[in-house]
């Protein structure tokens, strides 16, 4: 008896759930580059709850809550241009509404140092956004998009899977900072138009 009362007090204190998925490419290969930011910035927020890490399905989670409300962080491990292989697993195994979804990533188009929340928008591109719209059959999900463009940008895919450089990794910090607040409010029930009042 004791057993089925603390299960049912667990579910009504967890009821619902916020999946924040950050992009980039699995291996120590790609670690630290330019289009790996999205991990970093999952890997400050899971050392900030001291989480770690583990595998399943097609990517690395962890979870923890938040007011009640259980956070997963998800690092697909499918490789960018595959990240919706494991977006969907997530979403369909715990029924994810699309509004509790935010994925955090790199954007080319954007000055470095800046970052932009978009909601219901196309890839622009980022073959990790199209694999996961053409997955999820859906656009409307929260996008954090942080800027990497900078004045050396020769041949594009040479830059996104390079290092961050001296300069920049001087200034990364506090981006990463910034992106850990937007995700902190979101997991809070700020969302939409009102988290990108804030924060854009």
């Amino acid at each position: 008896m004791y057993i089925m009362e603390h299960l049912f007090h667990i579910s009504l204190v967890v009821v619902n759930m916020k999946l924040i998925i950050g992009l980039g490419n699995p291996g120590d290969k790609y670690k630290g580059t330019r289009h790996n930011v999205g991990f970093m910035c999952l890997d400050r927020i899971a050392e900030f709850n001291n989480l770690n890490f583990k595998q399943k399905f097609n990517g690395m989670s962890c979870e923890y809550t938040v007011s009640g409300e259980k956070v997963i962080l998800l690092k697909p491990d499918t490789f960018m241009n595959n990240s919706g292989e494991a977006v969907i697993k997530y979403c369909t195994f715990y029924k994810c509404d699309i509004e509790d979804v935010l994925v955090v990533y790199d954007d080319l188009d954007i000055d470095f140092g800046r970052i932009r929340i978009k909601g219901k928008s196309s890839s622009g591109g980022h073959n990790g956004i199209k694999s996961i719209i053409n997955h999820l059959k859906t656009e409307d999900f929260l996008k954090v998009k942080i800027g990497i463009k900078n004045e050396h940008i020769k041949e594009v895919k040479n830059f996104v899977l390079s290092n961050f450089s001296k300069d920049e990794n001087k200034e990364l910090n506090s981006v990463i900072d910034k992106v850990e607040l937007i995700c902190g409010d979101f997991t809070k029930g700020l969302a939409g138009i009102d988290l990108m009042n804030k924060y854009n």
